[in-house]
């Protein structure tokens, strides 16, 4: 495969919600939007709230259907998967090999262990059927990437529903950058971060781009969207 193959193509993608608590309600979110992403590129998504910047990134990750157009995910064997004609299984599939998805929120399975939840993507069964590493092994690398998160190891044992926002987003962080994807989707990682924090994220995401992973981000704040992005794409509510 070219090393100039895109990641993600998104062509003529529509969202249309359906707020039935509110007769009815038609929302256009996107209209007729597209995007294609190269291997080593960042690009921000840019814009007011409201203009489906989240949208974009939870459609690319198959947590929305879009209601129109094509989405492309470049799987590990080179093959482009169209994710809105993809089965639930291949969407599993493709999250656990080709797209990783940092959130602002941090979901998880109460009562576990926060080196456990960092750890977890390093458990998961490849196509061989066999994990991506041993767990003894996945525990000692999620340990260094909760130490270079700063996250006291007074905490590795307690579960992350209990901590701080900022604690979370941490975790949420290291979960998602500890197995490498060729595609990552980032919803405002550095939120809820303190500004050595935050450079730790900046430093992560340019080492992500240097081993050329494709990045679409949404980042607020404009020093970080300067040190990390290497374009824009301004998003616009779409025309009636």
């Amino acid at each position: 495969m070219s090393m100039t193959s895109p990641l993600l193509e998104m062509e003529g993608v529509h969202k249309r919600f359906v707020l039935h608590l509110q007769n009815q309600t038609v929302l256009d979110v996107l209209r007729d939007f597209s995007l294609r992403v190269l291997p080593g590129e960042c690009v921000r998504l840019s814009g007011p709230s409201g203009m489906g910047k989240s949208t974009v990134l939870k459609l690319a990750f198959g947590n929305y259907q879009a209601s129109a157009g094509r989405i492309g995910l470049r799987a590990v064997d080179g093959s482009m998967v169209d994710i809105t004609q993809a089965s639930p299984r291949d969407i599993v599939q493709l999250r656990a090999s080709a797209v990783g998805y940092v959130s602002q929120f941090l979901r998880v399975i109460p009562r576990v262990a926060a080196i456990d939840v960092v750890a977890e993507p390093l458990l998961e069964r490849g196509s061989d059927g066999q994990p991506h590493m041993e767990p003894v092994a996945a525990r000692a690398e999620a340990a260094r990437w909760l130490t270079r998160l700063r996250i006291p190891a007074s905490l590795w044992q307690l579960p992350p529903a209990t901590f701080s926002g900022g604690e979370q987003q941490r975790i949420n962080i290291a979960r998602s950058f500890i197995r490498t994807r060729p595609l990552l989707l980032l919803d405002e990682p550095t939120a809820s971060l303190d500004p050595q924090n935050t450079d730790t994220v900046i430093e992560l995401i340019r080492a992500a781009r240097e081993q050329g992973v494709g990045i679409v981000g949404i980042f607020h704040d404009p020093a970080v969207a300067t040190a990390v992005a290497s374009r824009s794409v301004a998003m616009q509510a779409p025309s009636s």
